[in-house]
């Protein structure tokens, strides 16, 4: 498990220090990320990636080999696809992404209770229509950290809508950021409702995050299938969100056991979440 309670003195500074959140707005702004994006996208970036995995302690042998011509093409690097075999049976429900998971019940409508994080389900989506049909259902939040790995998929076979982009700032994710602000109704994020059988609608949201130059979904509207690959995350730490209609899915209580105890769940994307 993971605490949320565990930041860095770098993030503590840039949240509650008042010269730090003059720098701060300057880090959230998306020109700030669109030109790191550009250099970790030129060969410029190239010296960084040695550093980068030995920091991160990242297992090179679990991914497929390849020449990075620069960095972001190494942080959105290929697993091996037989370390996240995607289950077959189609009652159950699979995890999208690698990351830390928390879950949080949907109640009077509330994402996330996180001391003044709190927001809505409208609020996250902007659209009052369309979070109607989530209340009372649940809210399961990915986290990834850098070492993560940052591509994710489709966690049901079903039919999916046009992806929906909000524009947005884009803050830190880490739970130090969440308790000084609404974050995941601030930041640029983009989502996408699906629709199954037996899950009946769900959405999947992906959440940028300081730093992060772009979020990539591969597909518009039309079928998808359970495992297929949705999108990436390029630099930086990020999140994806999934949103659960009431009584549809029967998810193991230990995850929602842990948030209720200030802590995240490691998970691996193709992990069976329900029981």
């Amino acid at each position: 498990m993971a605490t949320i309670k565990q930041e860095s003195g770098a993030l503590r500074f840039l949240y509650h220090n008042p010269f730090g959140r003059l720098i701060l707005k300057l880090l959230t702004a998306r020109w700030i990320s669109k030109v790191c994006g550009a250099f970790m996208n030129s060969r410029l970036s190239k010296p960084m990636i040695g550093r980068f995995i030995r920091k991160n302690n990242i297992d090179m042998s679990q991914y497929q080999p390849a020449d990075y011509p620069c960095f972001n093409d190494c942080f959105c690097r290929k697993i091996k696809p037989e370390l996240r075999p995607i289950p077959t049976d189609p009652s159950v429900l699979i995890a999208p992404c690698d990351g830390l998971l928390s879950v949080f019940p949907i109640q009077n409508d509330t994402v996330i209770p996180i001391k003044q994080s709190r927001c809505t389900i409208a609020d996250l989506l902007q659209n009052e229509p369309l979070a109607q049909e989530f209340q009372d259902g649940v809210c399961l939040v990915f986290r990834l950290c850098v070492h993560h790995y940052h591509r994710y998929c489709y966690p049901v076979s079903g039919t999916k809508g046009e992806n929906v982009f909000l524009p947005g700032k884009l803050h830190t994710v880490r739970p130090i950021a969440l308790e000084a602000g609404p974050v995941f109704t601030q930041n640029c994020r983009e989502y996408t409702l699906m629709t199954c059988e037996p899950f009946g609608k769900l959405v999947q949201m992906e959440v940028g995050a300081m730093l992060v130059g772009k979020i990539a979904n591969h597909h518009g509207a039309g079928e998808i299938t359970r495992g297929q690959e949705k999108g990436m995350f390029l630099y930086g730490g990020s999140t994806v969100v999934l949103l659960l209609q009431k009584d549809k899915v029967t998810l193991d209580p230990t995850f929602a056991q842990a948030t209720e105890q200030g802590e995240e769940t490691p998970v691996i994307m193709g992990q069976v979440l329900s029981v």
